[in-house]
């Protein structure tokens, strides 16, 4: 019994200790970019001058992020169904972005429930 009890506690204390790990929501601020030419392209995949290319992929169904100064959530969830159909409005432009934080494999993503343009 004592044994059951010592691996019930710590698979609980794993356990809650990992939550925050898969999914957390946070506000985070960026660009909304197609995430295949900002990690491939650098500098000239994100802002103005990119934001054509960014725009057709985004209609085509390309996965979108939220660039900020210090990492790259992928969209995922509501708004990055219908081929980025809620996204459409906001891609190349500076944002603030609610919603769900995980991270699989090293890459972060958000599963957005509110975006707004960004003062």
């Amino acid at each position: 019994m004592r044994k059951i009890l010592t691996i019930a506690a710590a698979t609980a204390f794993v356990a809650a200790m990992m939550a925050p790990i898969f999914a957390a929501d946070m506000t985070v601020k960026g660009e909304v970019v197609d995430l295949s030419c900002a990690m491939s392209q650098g500098d000239n995949g994100k802002g103005d001058a990119h934001a054509g290319c960014a725009m057709t992929c985004a209609k085509g169904g390309s996965p979108l992020g939220i660039l900020t100064d210090d990492a790259v959530f992928q969209v995922t969830g509501d708004y990055a169904a219908n081929q980025n159909a809620k996204m459409l409005e906001f891609v190349a432009k500076k944002v603030e972005v609610t919603g769900e934080v995980s991270e699989k494999d090293g890459n972060k993503m958000i599963a957005v429930k509110s975006i707004k343009l960004a003062n």
